[in-house]
């Protein structure tokens, strides 16, 4: 370990502090966790003008990036450099053993033209399906990087439908100038025929494709957007100082990768772009995601494993992950599970991180069907302001109207369970309502604990509904009306150390 842990450092770093933070990571963790490894290359660099790359916007250099690529991995490994300079390009792979280093000032603009992106076999939204190739993307790589100063621009305006209550009468005039379609409601706009034909035909099929022909996709390929970046079963991936801004769908999605670092990550996309997440990191195994910030147009940081029975099938779980000292700025969730979490999600700790504006700050999310578990999950040190929606949410009933009735089915795989939840130290200026738990009747959420809370400025308290143990210390809700605790169906309930065993009808808690 001593070993690794010196070429670690002499790879990225002289600093001894930037090494004795990294060890700080893991102390006091409240479960066990392998040290996440950092990928370390060879003392050889080559830049990409080496091989043809030319930096004016216009000339296209594709073929030179991947050549470049392509070199240093066939050396045994390396430093792939960009310098200064606008690059456009179309995709870029991956290969093991090399770092893709951008440098300061160096801006790669991935190109609009939807020709260079060939539809690919891959997951999304937790299902296999097909989407068109990421601008970025590595699969069963190992030892991989991109480092650096530079920007890496997604080109995402030409690939994304926009809502027309996304925008300002000004904003939405514009973009019908620009050109697309726009549906019979006249409140979506489509990129281009194509991707307004797919979504007709797609309204009744989620993202399962229908078995057609793939010449008939072509034809609406702008409806198969790709995420930005796609790391799929790779080793010892890093991402770090660089930045990511206007993906065409999610932005950063690691998928079934083992020993995942992000630090000093920035991601920024429009708050009106559809599916705009920041990061999704689905079925990965030790992970670090440290000093990033994100302004998202959906949830920023996100845990997922797997939607329904193709995330069963897959049966990996997101495990493992450190989240600390991040900043999000917009964006639907600040930090999230779910809702694709059939794989489960398990041993988590984040800390040190601030959210501000997010429609909600902290959200579980899944519903009947999913499967899965989620636990083990430890959230302190959170500041808040500004969420208009819930500051603590975990709802079993996400994406369905409600907590409909009906008669309680048997707990089966397709039961998503919650539980071994603990959140402390938490403060926010501002909020819709503060804190709201909703459990399944034939699984409830269980064992959660709330500590040190406080939400001023919130227009509801806490409501709790279907929980099983929960235990609530120096909790302090401001609302108007004094209300604090709204609560029902709830077993083991324990606030500031009072028992109130078991809540069956609905109960009102004030601060008097």
């Amino acid at each position: 370990m001593g070993l690794l842990l010196l070429a670690s450092c002499q790879a990225y770093s002289n600093s001894e502090d930037q090494t004795i933070e990294m060890e700080d990571l893991y102390k006091d963790l409240p479960f066990s966790m392998p040290k996440v490894e950092r990928p370390v290359f060879p003392d050889y660099q080559v830049s990409i003008c080496d091989f043809g790359a030319k930096s004016n916007g216009v000339t296209l250099n594709t073929e030179a990036i991947n050549k470049a690529i392509k070199a240093v991995h066939d050396k045994g490994g390396g430093k792939v450099i960009i310098p200064e300079g606008l690059w456009l390009t179309g995709p870029i792979v991956l290969q093991s053993n090399v770092n893709l280093h951008a440098e300061k000032n160096a801006l790669i603009v991935f190109s609009s033209d939807t020709s260079l992106y060939p539809i690919v076999t891959t997951s999304f939204e937790g299902l296999d399906t097909r989407r068109c190739q990421s601008p970025i993307s590595a699969i069963n790589a190992e030892n991989i990087a991109i480092t650096g100063y530079g920007v890496f621009d997604g080109a995402g305006d030409r690939w994304r439908p926009v809502k027309k209550d996304k925008m300002t009468d000004r904003q939405w005039k514009k973009l019908l100038q620009s050109g697309g379609k726009v549906d019979e409601s006249g409140k979506v706009w489509y990129p281009d025929e194509g991707a307004l034909k797919a979504s007709v035909l797609m309204a009744d099929w989620g993202n399962k494709r229908p078995d057609m022909d793939i010449k008939e996709w072509e034809k609406m390929k702008s409806w198969l957007r790709p995420v930005l970046l796609s790391i799929v079963k790779s080793k010892k991936v890093l991402l770090e100082g660089v930045t990511f801004k206007n993906s065409p769908n999610w932005c950063l999605h690691p998928l079934s990768c083992e020993s995942l670092t992000l630090n000093d990550v920035k991601v920024f996309n429009p708050w009106y772009s559809q599916n705009g997440d920041a990061l999704d990191v689905e079925s990965c195994k030790n992970v670090l995601i440290t000093n990033c910030f994100f302004d998202a147009g959906d949830d920023a940081i996100c845990l997922k494993s797997g939607k329904d029975k193709d995330g069963r099938r897959r049966g990996e779980p997101c495990e493992n992950v450190i989240v600390k000292n991040n900043t999000v700025l917009h964006g639907h969730g600040g930090f999230v599970i779910g809702s694709e979490m059939s794989g489960g999600v398990k041993n988590v700790y984040v800390s040190e991180c601030s959210f501000i504006g997010t429609d909600v700050g902290l959200r579980f999310k899944s519903v009947r069907g999913r499967g899965g578990v989620v636990e083990n999950i430890y959230i302190n040190h959170i500041n808040m302001i500004d969420i208009p929606n819930d500051a603590l949410i975990a709802d079993l009933y996400y994406a369905t109207k409600g907590a409909p009735g009906g008669p309680v089915p048997d707990v089966t795989e397709e039961t998503p369970a919650f539980r071994n939840i603990h959140i402390s130290d938490v403060f926010c200026k501002g909020a819709g309502r503060a804190v709201y738990l909703n459990g399944l009747p034939e699984m409830p959420i269980e064992n959660i604990s709330i500590k040190n809370m406080v939400v001023t400025g919130a227009k509801q308290g806490i409501v709790i509904n279907k929980v099983a143990k929960i235990s609530i210390e120096n909790v302090d809700i401001e609302t108007p009306d004094d209300s604090m605790i709204q609560i029902e169906n709830t077993t083991g309930i324990t606030i500031n150390g009072k028992e109130y065993g078991t809540i069956s009808e609905k109960r009102l808690l004030t601060k008097n």
